[in-house]
């Protein structure tokens, strides 16, 4: 099973590109995907955990309520194909960096089936939620 695990930041470079951390470039040499994350990140993907995903929204898309439909069309079509050139850099289109507020600073964080891109501020957030949540045991 593949994991990703860590935690990097990296600079978008004018032309809106980031760089994968070393460690997981081998995983997307056949390209990946980004999609929307409901915590306001945005997901990158291998192939594979992107299409394992997808058949879970076409699941729900199909046979869920217009909340699940909704969320399903948002992420299909805010989804998009990336190619991770030679120097390690791929392109985050407009929509994707606007939807997550990522100009400049990103944070690339592995969340064991896919990495997280997030915005430092919103990052910092995250982790102080989830560090409290983490030592008290539970999860509400």
């Amino acid at each position: 099973m593949l994991l990703f695990v860590g935690q990097f930041q990296h600079s978008l470079d004018d032309k809106g590109r980031l760089i994968l951390p070393a460690k997981f470039r081998r995983e997307f040499e056949n390209g990946g995907h980004l999609s929307p994350n409901m915590d306001g990140c945005v997901a990158l993907w291998t192939p594979g955990e992107f299409a394992r995903k997808s058949a879970e929204y076409l699941e729900a898309g199909r046979h869920g309520s217009a909340d699940e439909r909704r969320q399903s069309r948002f992420w299909a079509t805010n989804s998009s194909e990336v190619e991770v050139d030679r120097q390690g850099r791929f392109p985050l289109p407009p929509v994707i960096r606007e939807f997550a507020q990522l100009e400049g600073d990103v944070i690339v964080a592995g969340n064991l089936d896919h990495i997280e891109l997030w915005n430092p501020q919103r990052y910092a957030a995250q982790v102080s939620v989830a560090e409290e949540t983490f030592i008290r045991g539970d999860d509400e």
